[in-house]
């Protein structure tokens, strides 16, 4: 069976239970707090995180 990409789930159970991809952005996070600048700039796709 293929990996899928998972589009729409949420629930972390389930993209392993459907075997599709994950990407684990754990030392990305490390990266971001040790890093020593003033001003960081985090951009989203439009609309993103609307309710």
């Amino acid at each position: 069976m293929q990996k899928g990409i998972g589009i729409g789930i949420e629930d972390f159970r389930e993209i392993i239970k459907e075997d599709c991809y994950y990407f684990d952005k754990t030392n990305y996070i490390e990266e971001l707090i040790k890093d020593k600048t003033k001003i960081k700039l985090f951009t989203r796709p439009r609309r993103f995180g609307k309710t």
